[in-house]
């Protein structure tokens, strides 16, 4: 099922699935183009790939040219709370081979093989705002934007690009296996989360909130720190009366390691989750959007920003993409302007 593009007379490339072959290869490519420093130290690591890809964390799609070189990669890997949702991305080209649709080629073989083959309910992408090329190849195979990440990446790592300031990033996701199930939004971001919702076939049936109260299990949540992007994720699996106590320990811990982002994911099968995001509300966190299939049903985001977020320097390519950061802006600043 690998895809052949003639580049001259006497060369050619093939698209295929990653085999353990192309290890040394993977890492020469991401040495020609960014020297040691891709923070995915795994492309780097030729074992590590090969047990990454044979315990399908990390299934890599390659483009071999015929003069034996890798001179393409972009891979489907596990990012998620559950196993079969993957995140797409490490995607890059050699500059002498990205005028020859190699990269369309590549999200191609990933969106329609690699992803059923290996059972994938979902696979999603965040496609930087500095530009808005990995969005439209995204949007071309079937991805939907459901969220938006402010902030997420620091500038220096697109300086080579002209850009200034933190990146956002558009959560998009192609669903391969919808389930009916039933999310709850929260009055104040309902009318969002249906907007989103609208022309997505997740399954998902959006019903309000209640104000029941959290559950009686105690609070837990697991917190990954990316020092190079100032970054910190919160999973939120088990909300409990104990949620803010539990949350405020996570969140000083993160603020003294100099994290500027904070992103919270909780769960929109919690029928109380209207009282969890008040809470946040309350102490800066606002909307961010949809992550289909998270912890097997649907997560919301929501992010906190520690400077001022670059809204100037968002680039968005789909009108649906621009009414998400409208509304994400609108909670931003809701939040802003409550906070003393």
């Amino acid at each position: 099922m690998s895809t052949v593009l003639n580049i001259s007379g006497d060369e050619h490339i093939t698209i295929d699935t990653f085999q353990p072959g192309d290890a040394l290869g993977v890492g020469d490519l991401f040495r020609k183009v960014y020297g040691e420093d891709y923070p995915v130290k795994l492309v780097y690591d030729p074992e590590g790939l090969v047990k990454a890809f044979e315990k399908h964390e990390n299934i890599p799609a390659v483009a071999r040219s015929s003069k034996g070189i890798v001179v393409g990669y972009v891979s489907i890997f596990r990012s998620a709370p559950v196993e079969t949702v993957y995140e797409g991305g490490q995607g890059l080209v050699l500059a002498d081979y990205r005028e020859h649709g190699t990269f369309r080629e590549l999200i191609r073989y990933y969106s329609e093989v690699l992803a059923p083959a290996y059972g994938a309910d979902a696979v999603f992408g965040e496609a930087v705002c500095n530009h808005i090329y990995s969005q439209k190849a995204w949007a071309m195979h079937g991805a939907i934007e459901t969220a938006l990440e402010v902030d997420l990446m620091p500038g220096a790592v697109y300086a080579k690009e002209g850009t200034t300031g933190r990146v956002a990033t558009l959560h998009m996701t192609r669903m391969y296996r919808p389930m009916e199930h039933t999310v709850y939004a929260p009055r104040q971001y309902e009318e969002a989360m249906r907007f989103i919702y609208d022309g997505f076939t997740s399954g998902a049936r959006v019903a309000k909130a209640t104000d029941e109260s959290a559950e009686r299990e105690p609070t837990s949540i697991e917190s990954s720190h990316f020092e190079f992007a100032h970054v910190t994720r919160m999973t939120v699996r088990q909300a409990g009366q104990d949620f803010p106590a539990v949350f405020e320990e996570y969140e000083r811990d993160a603020l003294q390691k100099g994290m500027v982002v904070i992103q919270v994911w909780l769960k929109l099968s919690w029928p109380f989750i209207a009282g969890l995001t008040d809470w946040l509300s309350g102490r800066g966190y606002f909307f961010g959007g949809i992550l289909p299939r998270w912890f097997g049903e649907d997560g919301l985001l929501m992010q906190k920003i520690a400077v001022r977020p670059n809204w100037e320097g968002i680039m968005l390519y789909s009108d649906r993409a621009k009414d998400i950061l409208a509304a994400v802006r609108e909670d931003w600043q809701r939040v802003t302007t409550q906070i003393p």
